[in-house]
C-alpha cells in the first residue's frame, strides 16, 4: 500500500512533484528573464547599469564616463531599452536615461552582492 510519502522506484515523489510543478516558470516567461539576464553578461552594459543606478545620465556623458564612443553606447542603450531596462528622457535636444524601474536596480544591486560575498 502507498503511504503518504511513496517514492518510486526512481526515488520520486509525486506530491512534491507536483508542487514544484505549480510553481514552476512558464516557458515564455523564461525565455524574458533568460534575455534579461543574457543583457546583463555583458561587462559594458552592467557598467551601464551601474552608472545608471546611480543616477540619470544624457549618451554624451555615459560615453564620456565609461571612455567609449557615442555610437557604441548608443548601440547598448538601444538593446537595454529594447528589454525595458532602461528608459529614455528627452529635455530639448538632450535625451537623458535612467533604469526602467526599481527592479532593475534591485537585480543589480543583488548580483554586486552576491559576487562581492566573501
Amino acid at each position: 500500500m502507498r503511504g503518504m510519502d511513496f517514492q518510486d522506484e526512481r526515488g520520486l515523489d509525486p506530491a512534491r512533484v507536483a508542487q514544484a510543478a505549480s510553481r514552476l516558470l512558464g516557458p515564455a516567461e523564461a525565455d524574458d528573464l533568460a534575455e534579461t539576464f543574457e543583457a546583463l553578461a555583458d561587462p559594458t552594459r552592467v557598467r551601464l547599469v551601474s552608472a545608471l543606478a546611480e543616477m540619470e545620465l544624457s549618451v554624451g556623458e555615459l560615453a564620456e564616463l565609461l571612455g567609449m564612443s557615442i555610437s557604441a553606447i548608443s548601440h547598448q542603450l538601444r538593446l537595454l531599452r529594447r528589454l525595458r531596462l532602461v528608459k529614455r528622457r528627452r529635455e530639448g535636444k538632450r535625451i537623458y536615461y535612467a533604469l526602467d524601474d526599481e527592479h532593475i536596480a534591485n537585480i543589480y544591486r543583488c548580483g554586486l552582492d552576491h559576487v562581492r560575498h566573501n
